[in-house]
Protein backbone atom coordinates (compact mmCIF):
# COMPACT_ATOMS: atom_id res chain seq x y z
CA UNK A 1 0.00 0.00 0.00
CA UNK A 2 2.86 2.35 0.90
CA UNK A 3 4.70 1.57 -2.35
CA UNK A 4 1.57 2.19 -4.40
CA UNK A 5 1.05 5.55 -2.66
CA UNK A 6 4.70 6.52 -3.30
CA UNK A 7 4.39 5.56 -6.96
CA UNK A 8 1.28 7.70 -7.30
CA UNK A 9 3.12 10.57 -5.61
CA UNK A 10 5.87 10.30 -8.23
CA UNK A 11 3.28 10.45 -10.99
CA UNK A 12 1.73 13.56 -9.49
CA UNK A 13 4.95 15.35 -8.62
CA UNK A 14 6.98 14.45 -11.67
CA UNK A 15 10.77 14.52 -11.54
CA UNK A 16 13.68 16.90 -11.12
CA UNK A 17 16.30 16.43 -13.84
CA UNK A 18 19.50 17.41 -12.02
CA UNK A 19 21.45 17.38 -15.29
CA UNK A 20 24.63 19.43 -14.99
CA UNK A 21 23.68 21.25 -11.79
CA UNK A 22 26.98 20.09 -10.26
CA UNK A 23 28.69 22.33 -12.82
CA UNK A 24 26.83 25.67 -12.52
CA UNK A 25 29.67 27.50 -14.24
CA UNK A 26 29.21 25.29 -17.32
CA UNK A 27 25.44 25.56 -17.69
CA UNK A 28 25.33 28.83 -19.61
CA UNK A 29 28.12 27.67 -21.91
CA UNK A 30 26.38 24.33 -22.42
CA UNK A 31 23.13 26.12 -23.23
CA UNK A 32 24.78 28.11 -26.02
CA UNK A 33 26.72 25.12 -27.38
CA UNK A 34 23.74 22.74 -27.29
CA UNK A 35 21.46 25.35 -28.87
CA UNK A 36 23.88 25.96 -31.76
CA UNK A 37 24.45 22.23 -32.31
CA UNK A 38 20.69 21.64 -32.29
CA UNK A 39 20.17 24.31 -34.95
CA UNK A 40 22.92 22.75 -37.07
CA UNK A 41 21.26 19.34 -36.58
CA UNK A 42 17.92 20.65 -37.83
CA UNK A 43 19.43 22.43 -40.83
CA UNK A 44 21.79 19.59 -41.79
CA UNK A 45 19.34 16.71 -41.55
CA UNK A 46 16.48 18.64 -43.15
CA UNK A 47 18.81 19.46 -46.04
CA UNK A 48 19.73 15.79 -46.50
CA UNK A 49 16.05 14.78 -46.56
CA UNK A 50 15.06 17.50 -49.04
CA UNK A 51 18.00 16.89 -51.36
CA UNK A 52 17.37 13.11 -51.31
CA UNK A 53 13.74 13.71 -52.27
CA UNK A 54 14.20 16.50 -54.81
CA UNK A 55 17.21 15.23 -56.75
CA UNK A 56 16.30 12.26 -59.05
CA UNK A 57 19.94 11.15 -59.15
CA UNK A 58 19.73 10.36 -55.43
CA UNK A 59 16.63 8.17 -55.70
CA UNK A 60 18.66 5.06 -54.85
CA UNK A 61 18.53 2.59 -51.93
CA UNK A 62 21.53 4.24 -50.25
CA UNK A 63 19.86 7.64 -50.09
CA UNK A 64 16.50 6.10 -49.23
CA UNK A 65 18.08 4.74 -46.04
CA UNK A 66 20.06 7.94 -45.54
CA UNK A 67 16.86 10.00 -45.56
CA UNK A 68 15.44 7.69 -42.88
CA UNK A 69 18.63 8.15 -40.84
CA UNK A 70 18.36 11.92 -41.20
CA UNK A 71 14.72 11.82 -40.10
CA UNK A 72 15.77 9.85 -37.01
CA UNK A 73 18.54 12.36 -36.35
CA UNK A 74 15.93 15.11 -36.48
CA UNK A 75 13.45 13.43 -34.15
CA UNK A 76 15.79 11.75 -31.64
CA UNK A 77 17.49 14.94 -30.39
CA UNK A 78 14.16 16.78 -30.60
CA UNK A 79 12.80 14.40 -27.95
CA UNK A 80 15.61 15.39 -25.56
CA UNK A 81 17.23 18.73 -26.39
CA UNK A 82 14.27 21.17 -25.90
CA UNK A 83 13.81 19.92 -22.33
CA UNK A 84 17.58 20.02 -21.80
CA UNK A 85 17.72 23.66 -22.94
CA UNK A 86 14.85 24.58 -20.61
CA UNK A 87 16.55 22.89 -17.66
CA UNK A 88 19.91 24.51 -18.39
CA UNK A 89 18.17 27.87 -18.14
CA UNK A 90 15.55 27.12 -15.45
CA UNK A 91 16.85 26.53 -11.89
CA UNK A 92 13.77 24.39 -11.10
CA UNK A 93 14.79 21.71 -13.70
CA UNK A 94 11.40 20.03 -13.42
CA UNK A 95 9.67 17.64 -15.80
CA UNK A 96 6.18 16.24 -15.35
CA UNK A 97 5.62 12.52 -15.03
CA UNK A 98 3.81 12.55 -18.39
CA UNK A 99 6.65 14.50 -19.99
CA UNK A 100 9.18 12.03 -18.63
CA UNK A 101 7.08 9.11 -19.88
CA UNK A 102 6.77 10.58 -23.38
CA UNK A 103 10.48 11.38 -23.49
CA UNK A 104 11.38 7.85 -22.38
CA UNK A 105 9.15 6.11 -24.94
CA UNK A 106 10.04 8.36 -27.89
CA UNK A 107 13.81 8.61 -27.35
CA UNK A 108 14.20 4.86 -26.77
CA UNK A 109 12.11 3.98 -29.83
CA UNK A 110 14.09 6.32 -32.09
CA UNK A 111 17.48 5.29 -30.68
CA UNK A 112 16.68 1.58 -31.07
CA UNK A 113 15.42 2.15 -34.61
CA UNK A 114 18.69 3.86 -35.53
CA UNK A 115 20.67 0.89 -34.17
CA UNK A 116 18.87 -1.44 -36.56
CA UNK A 117 18.84 1.01 -39.48
CA UNK A 118 22.63 1.38 -39.43
CA UNK A 119 22.93 -2.41 -39.70
CA UNK A 120 20.52 -2.36 -42.65
CA UNK A 121 22.64 0.32 -44.32
CA UNK A 122 25.70 -1.93 -44.00
CA UNK A 123 23.82 -4.51 -46.09
CA UNK A 124 23.38 -1.88 -48.79
CA UNK A 125 27.13 -1.13 -48.69
CA UNK A 126 27.93 -4.85 -48.87
CA UNK A 127 25.79 -5.40 -51.96
CA UNK A 128 27.11 -2.24 -53.67
CA UNK A 129 30.76 -3.32 -53.25
CA UNK A 130 30.67 -7.10 -53.24
CA UNK A 131 27.83 -7.81 -55.67
CA UNK A 132 27.51 -4.72 -57.88
CA UNK A 133 26.04 -6.56 -60.86
CA UNK A 134 23.14 -7.79 -58.69
CA UNK A 135 22.71 -4.52 -56.80
CA UNK A 136 19.39 -3.57 -58.42
CA UNK A 137 17.92 -7.03 -57.88
CA UNK A 138 19.14 -7.36 -54.28
CA UNK A 139 18.12 -3.87 -53.15
CA UNK A 140 14.82 -3.38 -54.96
CA UNK A 141 12.38 -0.81 -53.60
CA UNK A 142 10.04 -3.33 -51.96
CA UNK A 143 12.92 -4.86 -49.98
CA UNK A 144 14.20 -1.44 -48.93
CA UNK A 145 10.76 -0.46 -47.64
CA UNK A 146 10.47 -3.77 -45.79
CA UNK A 147 13.89 -3.40 -44.13
CA UNK A 148 13.20 0.20 -43.12
CA UNK A 149 9.80 -0.85 -41.73
CA UNK A 150 11.41 -3.65 -39.71
CA UNK A 151 13.85 -1.16 -38.22
CA UNK A 152 11.01 1.15 -37.15
CA UNK A 153 8.81 -1.67 -35.85
CA UNK A 154 11.65 -3.19 -33.83
CA UNK A 155 12.33 0.20 -32.24
CA UNK A 156 8.67 0.63 -31.29
CA UNK A 157 8.48 -2.94 -29.95
CA UNK A 158 11.48 -2.62 -27.67
CA UNK A 159 10.34 0.70 -26.20
CA UNK A 160 6.90 -0.73 -25.46
CA UNK A 161 8.57 -3.46 -23.41
CA UNK A 162 11.47 -1.61 -21.78
CA UNK A 163 9.75 1.69 -21.06
CA UNK A 164 6.61 0.05 -19.72
CA UNK A 165 8.60 -2.23 -17.39
CA UNK A 166 10.65 0.75 -16.19
CA UNK A 167 7.66 3.01 -15.51
CA UNK A 168 5.91 0.26 -13.56
CA UNK A 169 8.70 0.33 -10.97
CA UNK A 170 7.83 2.04 -7.66
CA UNK A 171 10.03 5.09 -7.14
CA UNK A 172 8.91 5.63 -3.53
CA UNK A 173 8.98 9.38 -3.69
CA UNK A 174 12.39 9.56 -5.36
CA UNK A 175 11.98 12.52 -7.70
CA UNK A 176 15.56 13.57 -8.38
CA UNK A 177 16.94 12.07 -11.61
CA UNK A 178 20.71 12.54 -11.75
CA UNK A 179 20.68 12.93 -15.52
CA UNK A 180 19.47 15.45 -18.12
CA UNK A 181 16.69 13.29 -19.61
CA UNK A 182 14.58 10.27 -18.72
CA UNK A 183 16.61 7.24 -19.77
CA UNK A 184 16.04 3.60 -18.79
CA UNK A 185 19.32 2.91 -16.88
CA UNK A 186 18.91 6.09 -14.85
CA UNK A 187 15.26 5.54 -13.92
CA UNK A 188 15.98 1.94 -12.89
CA UNK A 189 18.40 3.31 -10.29
CA UNK A 190 15.56 5.32 -8.72
CA UNK A 191 13.46 2.24 -7.94
CA UNK A 192 13.07 1.22 -4.30
CA UNK A 193 12.63 -2.50 -5.07
CA UNK A 194 14.83 -5.24 -6.46
CA UNK A 195 15.49 -4.41 -10.12
CA UNK A 196 17.34 -7.58 -11.12
CA UNK A 197 14.70 -8.50 -13.70
CA UNK A 198 14.71 -5.00 -15.24
CA UNK A 199 18.50 -4.97 -15.43
CA UNK A 200 18.53 -8.42 -17.02
CA UNK A 201 15.91 -7.34 -19.57
CA UNK A 202 17.90 -4.18 -20.31
CA UNK A 203 21.04 -6.26 -20.86
CA UNK A 204 19.24 -8.64 -23.25
CA UNK A 205 17.75 -5.72 -25.19
CA UNK A 206 21.19 -4.06 -25.34
CA UNK A 207 22.70 -7.22 -26.79
CA UNK A 208 19.93 -7.48 -29.40
CA UNK A 209 20.11 -3.83 -30.45
CA UNK A 210 23.84 -3.20 -30.02
CA UNK A 211 25.94 -6.36 -30.16
CA UNK A 212 23.92 -8.13 -32.88
CA UNK A 213 23.83 -5.13 -35.27
CA UNK A 214 27.51 -4.36 -34.65
CA UNK A 215 28.42 -8.00 -35.33
CA UNK A 216 26.41 -7.92 -38.57
CA UNK A 217 28.14 -4.68 -39.58
CA UNK A 218 31.61 -6.10 -38.81
CA UNK A 219 30.92 -9.21 -40.89
CA UNK A 220 29.64 -7.03 -43.76
CA UNK A 221 32.74 -4.86 -43.65
CA UNK A 222 34.93 -7.94 -43.49
CA UNK A 223 33.55 -9.01 -46.88
CA UNK A 224 33.77 -5.41 -48.14
CA UNK A 225 37.44 -5.19 -47.16
CA UNK A 226 38.20 -8.43 -49.02
CA UNK A 227 36.41 -7.17 -52.11
CA UNK A 228 38.18 -3.79 -52.02
CA UNK A 229 41.61 -5.41 -51.70
CA UNK A 230 40.90 -7.45 -54.84
CA UNK A 231 40.36 -4.30 -56.91
CA UNK A 232 43.53 -3.74 -58.93
CA UNK A 233 43.33 -0.03 -59.67
CA UNK A 234 44.04 2.51 -56.92
CA UNK A 235 41.23 4.76 -58.17
CA UNK A 236 38.79 1.84 -58.01
CA UNK A 237 39.80 1.04 -54.44
CA UNK A 238 39.47 4.70 -53.47
CA UNK A 239 35.99 4.93 -55.00
CA UNK A 240 34.86 1.70 -53.32
CA UNK A 241 36.20 2.83 -49.97
CA UNK A 242 34.55 6.24 -50.37
CA UNK A 243 31.19 4.54 -50.91
CA UNK A 244 31.19 3.07 -47.40
CA UNK A 245 33.61 5.21 -45.38
CA UNK A 246 30.91 7.70 -44.35
CA UNK A 247 28.66 4.95 -43.03
CA UNK A 248 31.58 3.36 -41.16
CA UNK A 249 32.43 6.66 -39.45
CA UNK A 250 28.81 7.10 -38.33
CA UNK A 251 28.73 3.53 -37.01
CA UNK A 252 31.89 3.97 -34.94
CA UNK A 253 30.72 7.24 -33.37
CA UNK A 254 27.13 6.16 -32.69
CA UNK A 255 27.65 2.63 -31.39
CA UNK A 256 30.81 3.51 -29.48
CA UNK A 257 29.06 5.99 -27.20
CA UNK A 258 25.84 4.00 -26.73
CA UNK A 259 27.67 0.75 -25.93
CA UNK A 260 29.59 2.66 -23.26
CA UNK A 261 26.31 3.79 -21.70
CA UNK A 262 24.26 0.61 -21.93
CA UNK A 263 26.71 -2.29 -21.71
CA UNK A 264 29.27 -1.02 -19.24
CA UNK A 265 28.41 -2.10 -15.67
CA UNK A 266 26.76 0.78 -13.84
CA UNK A 267 29.10 0.41 -10.86
CA UNK A 268 32.18 0.95 -13.02
CA UNK A 269 30.81 4.12 -14.65
CA UNK A 270 30.51 7.42 -12.81
CA UNK A 271 27.28 9.38 -13.12
CA UNK A 272 29.12 12.32 -14.67
CA UNK A 273 30.60 10.05 -17.34
CA UNK A 274 27.12 8.78 -18.20
CA UNK A 275 25.82 12.33 -18.57
CA UNK A 276 28.56 13.48 -20.91
CA UNK A 277 28.46 10.28 -22.98
CA UNK A 278 24.68 10.63 -23.33
CA UNK A 279 25.20 14.27 -24.32
CA UNK A 280 27.45 13.08 -27.12
CA UNK A 281 24.99 10.63 -28.75
CA UNK A 282 21.92 12.81 -28.23
CA UNK A 283 23.43 16.15 -29.29
CA UNK A 284 26.73 15.74 -31.13
CA UNK A 285 26.24 12.60 -33.24
CA UNK A 286 22.95 13.70 -34.91
CA UNK A 287 24.70 16.92 -35.92
CA UNK A 288 27.78 15.13 -37.27
CA UNK A 289 25.94 12.61 -39.44
CA UNK A 290 24.82 15.01 -42.21
CA UNK A 291 28.27 16.65 -42.20
CA UNK A 292 29.99 13.28 -42.60
CA UNK A 293 27.73 12.25 -45.47
CA UNK A 294 27.89 15.59 -47.31
CA UNK A 295 31.57 16.44 -46.89
CA UNK A 296 32.72 12.99 -48.00
CA UNK A 297 30.15 12.40 -50.74
CA UNK A 298 30.49 14.04 -54.16
CA UNK A 299 26.97 13.00 -55.23
CA UNK A 300 25.36 14.72 -52.24
CA UNK A 301 27.47 17.87 -52.67
CA UNK A 302 26.65 17.98 -56.40
CA UNK A 303 22.93 17.44 -55.74
CA UNK A 304 22.96 20.11 -53.03
CA UNK A 305 24.51 22.65 -55.42
CA UNK A 306 21.95 21.72 -58.07
CA UNK A 307 18.96 22.06 -55.74
CA UNK A 308 20.25 25.35 -54.29
CA UNK A 309 20.83 26.58 -57.82
CA UNK A 310 17.19 25.87 -58.73
CA UNK A 311 15.91 27.57 -55.59
CA UNK A 312 18.14 30.65 -55.81
CA UNK A 313 18.23 30.85 -59.60
CA UNK A 314 22.03 30.62 -59.61
CA UNK A 315 24.18 28.26 -61.60
CA UNK A 316 26.75 26.72 -59.23
CA UNK A 317 29.67 25.22 -61.10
Amino acid sequence: MGIERSTNESKLAGFILLGFSDYPQLQEVLFVVVFILYLLTIVGNTTIILVSRLEPKLCTPMYFFLSHLSFLDLCFPSSVIPQLLVNLWDPMKAITYTGCMVQLYVSLALGSTECVLLAVMSYDCYVAICRPLQYTALTHHCLCVTLASLAWLSGVATTLVQSTLTLQLPFCGHHQVDHFFCEVPVLIRLACVDTTFNEAELFVASVLFLIVPVSFILVSYGYIAQAVLKIKSASGRKKAFGTCSSHLMVVIIFYGTIIFMYLQPAKSRSKDQGKFVSLFYTVVTPMLNPLIYTLRNKDVKGALRKVLGKILGVNFT
